[in-house]
């Protein structure tokens, strides 16, 4: 249970940035694991992007023959047009964004199949694809007295973007799942980090909600994240709600995905 008062200075602030849809083309495809594919976009519609968070979100939209349909930016959003089939579209952190060379790095989680999973697979330099957003940005104080990260493989991206964004002496624990040793990434970072890998294939049972309830949470003030499947990530708000009294406005736990359902 947290240790010290709430203080209103560390309150997270939401932050609303213009929607806009953009067509951008493929840099360069990078395989960061076996599972998890790196795209570096560019393009002139990258130059009054904004991301002002670790864990923002923006739509890419997946065509199925390939050739992106172009909306029209509007007061009320992107407006596809009429007649045309709306492509299905997936919710993806923006890894890091570049100003100078108008390049932003978007990582992939390879599930299978699916209209992301099938495009990334195929993705080569030129390839076009047409994403909006973020919508807003949920912007917190990176000096906490320390911070828990959470998450499987959808998760990674922001939380390395989170611990390379990180100032030196921020303290950060991690509870990461993935498939195995070979899907762990190394990030570069300043602050102090402690990461714990959990792995499917040497422990099939073990679960995030588990290795939650195992860690125990330092004494001061801090601040949990979580990303992820959705019942692991209901069992362990549910659990540091109810069970480690953790104060709704010092936690942000995000159902990524669900069961039979993969975000990609």
């Amino acid at each position: 249970m947290m240790q010290t008062p709430i203080s209103t200075e560390h309150t997270p602030q939401r932050v609303r940035h213009p929607l806009k849809a953009r067509l951008l083309q493929v840099r360069q495809v990078t395989r960061l694991t076996p599972r998890m594919l790196r795209v570096t976009f560019h393009g002139p519609d990258l130059g009054d992007f904004i991301s002002a968070s670790f864990d923002d979100h923006m739509k890419l939209f997946f065509p199925a023959d390939g050739q992106p349909v172009v909306p029209t930016n509007t007061e009320a959003g992107p407006q596809f047009p009429e007649g045309a089939a709306r492509p299905p579209a997936r919710d993806y952190t923006p890894r890091r964004y570049r100003p100078a060379d108008n390049e932003l790095d978007i990582d992939f989680v390879l599930h299978g199949d699916g209209p992301a999973s099938t495009w990334v697979a195929g993705a080569s330099t030129g390839d076009q694809l047409v994403v909006a957003g973020p919508r807003g940005s949920f912007v917190m104080t990176p000096d906490f007295d320390w911070q828990l990260m959470i998450g499987d493989e959808t998760a990674l991206p922001a939380i390395g973007r989170l611990l390379e964004e990180l100032p030196k002496g921020a303290k950060v624990h991690v509870i990461a799942l993935v498939e195995n040793a070979a899907e762990e990434q190394r990030f570069h970072t300043q602050a102090d980090v402690q990461i714990t890998w959990l792995h499917r294939q040497q422990q099939p049972e073990q679960t995030l909600a588990d290795a939650v309830r195992a860690f125990v949470l330092p004494a001061g003030e801090g601040y949990i994240w979580g990303g992820g499947q959705a019942a692991q990530m209901r069992a362990i708000s549910q659990y540091l709600l109810e069970e480690k009294g953790i104060d709704k406005s010092r936690m942000r736990i995000s159902n990524y995905w669900k069961q039979g359902s993969p975000q990609e």
